[in-house]
């Protein structure tokens, strides 16, 4: 019997082995790719883009890197996807999920190497699959015929991770010092490290502004050339990146906004002229009058003037057809100030009384970008943190508590089940055995000491002079570790 072709002329097809292999490798390529960047001592990568100008952008962030990549291979792919996520969930922890998921493919290939069927492994590996911790997984192993991974390990994992949670949320001063610790933690390993404690305390302050809120769109981040980083600082209110025009007032108090979306150049009256009818000198002079009092901006960017809205509890008018239905906003001053060369328009007491701006300065663009990257991961962290208040140590002291009692429960599962929950507990342990790498360390050694002593210590003991934990300030999200 011939079967007949199904699919089209341009579509292949690849199974068995040989689809198990290119995902396995596509997977295990991605994480090699972005593992030198983890830790406070990962180093930048350099990307240069292939469209017109060949854009450079020196970053250490997964997310940023992942995101610049034409990637073919669906498995790769995936892990792209899981960095995404990641970012848009946590906002950091985007290199150590794509690592940790690369080294979980390749613990498979070498149980897959020992002639392990794939369903004993899919066997025992159900049993340490947890969507809990892992909830991407499932869809990578798929290709890999290891459909759902790790569940038993990973719920075990979680639960060890629970009982060492710290909550310090009904102490404010304490869960106060729990955020800049996270926030310091998350700048480590960025450009901003050297001044970390510095944006630390402007992250926690305006994410304290929110008062619970993880509405990030009312911190506002504004990049201005000139200065150090450390000339950076906090404002409290709105700054629109436009200079008030010419022959127009400098200040205005009480003001109401109106905030459109249309046209509203006068080119046409300009050139063609314009006739208004009053039926006294009185009213020319109210116009005039009322003129002089009014500030007009225009060409402001979209997302400038949406912020602008929301901030002001205004709306953005597209029409004029029923002027009386827009809503304006409001705010108690309107200024003109000076940052470095550039002037800029301030708003005050505005109607979002959360709201307030981040005023980037550093040498180049590629310092300002890469210094927005690495703020915008620490108010997504606190952010995260301030609605679920549990903190973990950081430093590998997590990925050492779960693969601990991970090993605890592969040495009570009997059957070969028990290699695929020991090939979780190794693929945790190969967290701090990167971050000490990129350090230059002695990982073996280390991480043999982090076995001993994970319940006190880091990975990173020997670079902070033999401090604890808790005063090097290494701390994490639960939050961050969970996704």
């Amino acid at each position: 019997m011939v079967v007949e072709k199904i699919f089209k002329d341009e579509a292949t097809e690849e199974k068995g082995e040989r689809a198990r292999l290119a995902s396995l490798i596509g997977g295990m390529a991605i994480a090699d790719l972005v593992k030198t960047t983890l830790g406070p001592k990962g180093m930048d990568k350099i990307l240069q883009s292939t469209g017109r100008g060949h854009e450079v952008t020196v970053t250490n962030d997964g997310a940023t890197i992942l995101k610049s990549l034409h990637i073919d291979n669906p498995a790769a792919k995936i892990l792209v996807d899981i960095s995404k996520v990641q970012d848009d969930e946590v906002g950091d922890g985007t290199t150590s999920v794509v690592v940790l998921a690369g080294e979980l493919l390749r613990e498979a290939e070498k149980l897959l190497a020992s002639k392990i069927h794939p369903m004993t492994i899919i066997a025992g590996l159900f049993q340490a699959s947890g969507f809990a911790m892992l909830p991407v997984f499932p869809h990578l192993l798929a290709l890999t015929f290891c459909y759902c991974w790790f569940r038993m390990a990973a719920e075990c994992a979680r639960n060890a991770l629970l009982q060492k949670v710290v909550d310090n949320k009904e102490n404010e001063e304490k869960f106060k010092s729990d955020l800049m610790k996270i926030a310091m933690t998350t700048l480590s390993s960025k450009i901003l490290s050297q001044d970390k404690e510095y944006f630390a305390k402007l992250a926690v302050d305006a994410v304290m502004r929110l008062k619970g809120s993880t509405n990030l769109e009312s911190i506002q981040v504004i990049k201005k050339p000139g200065g150090s980083l450390k000339d950076s600082f906090l404002d409290e209110g709105f700054i629109l990146d436009k200079k008030i025009g010419v022959g127009q007032p400098k200040r205005i108090e009480n003001a109401k906004i109106l905030v459109a979306n249309t046209a509203m150049d006068t080119d046409k009256v300009k050139i063609y002229g314009a006739r208004v009818r009053v039926d006294s000198m009185s009213r020319v002079a109210e116009i005039e009058a009322a003129e002089k009092g009014k500030m007009k901006e225009k060409h402001a960017d979209f997302d400038g003037i949406e912020r602008l809205a929301l901030v002001t509890g205004g709306e953005i008018a597209s029409t004029f057809d029923n002027p009386e239905s827009v809503k304006l906003g409001h705010c108690k001053l309107i200024e003109e100030i000076m940052i470095g060369e550039d002037k800029l328009i301030h708003f005050s007491g505005v109607e979002m009384g959360q709201a307030c701006t981040i005023v980037l300065r550093g040498a180049s663009r590629h310092v300002l970008d890469e210094a927005e990257r690495s703020l915008h991961d620490a108010l997504c962290v606190l952010s995260q943190t301030v609605n679920d208040s549990r903190v973990l140590l950081g430093g590998g002291w997590p990925e050492m508590v779960m693969a601990k009692d991970v090993d605890e429960l592969a040495r009570i599962t009997p059957g070969k089940k028990s290699h695929a929950i020991e090939a979780f507990s190794k693929a945790l342990i190969a967290i701090p055995t990167i971050i000490a790498d990129n350090a230059g360390l002695d990982s073996a050694e280390l991480v043999a000491q982090l076995r001993a002593e994970h319940h006190k210590e880091g990975v990173l003991k020997e670079l902070m002079s033999s401090l604890d934990l808790l005063e090097i300030w290494l701390s994490v999200g639960f939050r961050s570790i969970q996704s």
